[in-house]
């Protein structure tokens, strides 16, 4: 099935990671880059690499970005593979894709991830299933706090295989990301139902109670204790988006 699916990523100064997550893409046969206009050398990179189109779009918000990547690109085939540039697909995933049969029911498929911090795979990690393969002519995104969600027209599927996520970007660049993306976040909270929202959700709602839960379940629940120097940082950075999510909505 790999000749009828198009990898689709969004960058913008992804230098640290593009070149990990295009390298273990040669197997397709068209992969489209949507860049915010880069100010590293994300673009030469990509461009490095065959097959690959490179398209360059100011940004807006992440439902935008990839509702033109998935249809103002000239996307031909019929399933579409969305990634983060800091997505690093396994060869297992990549051999699952190979022998994938769906059936005419099923519209996408959600894989699970493994978060790695500078390559160590983490057994802590607590990044949510994503939905990213799907079938094009199904799709359209939708805006969700902070990020995006693809909204499908049929069922989904769980691959079994899952993928990396190794973001090696500095710290510096983590912060500012959180900074964006807990004011839209806090927003999303703040309008939301309170009755309407998951039990995590509403614990955010209360001052400063999410944080150092945050730090207990990802050091000892998760096992991240462990992981040794990576999983105490991985605890602290979800510690530490947690406060700031705080910070935002009771500041």
């Amino acid at each position: 099935m790999l000749n009828q699916i198009t990898p689709l990523l969004l960058t913008y100064n992804e230098a640290p990671n593009i070149t990990r997550s295009l390298g273990v893409l040669n197997w397709a046969q068209d992969i489209v880059v949507v860049d915010s206009f880069s100010d590293d050398n994300t673009v030469e990179l990509s461009k490095s690499f065959p097959h690959v189109r490179v398209f360059q779009r100011a940004f807006d918000c992440h439902r935008n970005q990839w509702e033109f990547g998935l249809k103002e690109t000239s996307i031909s085939t019929p399933w579409v593979l969305a990634l983060d540039a800091d997505y690093v697909l396994s060869d297992e995933l990549v051999a699952e894709l190979d022998q994938l049969a769906p059936d005419a029911q099923t519209a996408g498929y959600r894989a699970n991830f493994v978060y790695c911090i500078k390559g160590r795979k983490l057994r802590s990690g607590i990044y949510p299933p994503v939905t990213v393969l799907y079938r094009r002519e199904a799709a359209t995104y939708v805006q969700d706090g902070h990020t995006q969600r693809v909204a499908l027209a049929g069922a989904i599927e769980d691959l079994r295989a899952p993928i990396f996520h190794d973001d090696r970007k500095s710290f510096k660049h983590w912060f500012g990301s959180q900074k964006r993306y807990t004011a839209l976040e806090a927003q999303k909270l703040r309008e939301a139902d309170p009755a309407q929202l998951p039990f995590a959700d509403r614990l955010r709602r209360w001052r400063f109670i999410v944080p150092p839960v945050m730090l207990v379940y990802c050091l000892i629940v998760r096992g991240g204790i462990l992981d040794g120097w990576a999983g105490f940082y991985y605890a602290f950075q979800r510690a530490t988006a947690e406060a700031m999510l705080s910070h935002r909505l009771h500041g």
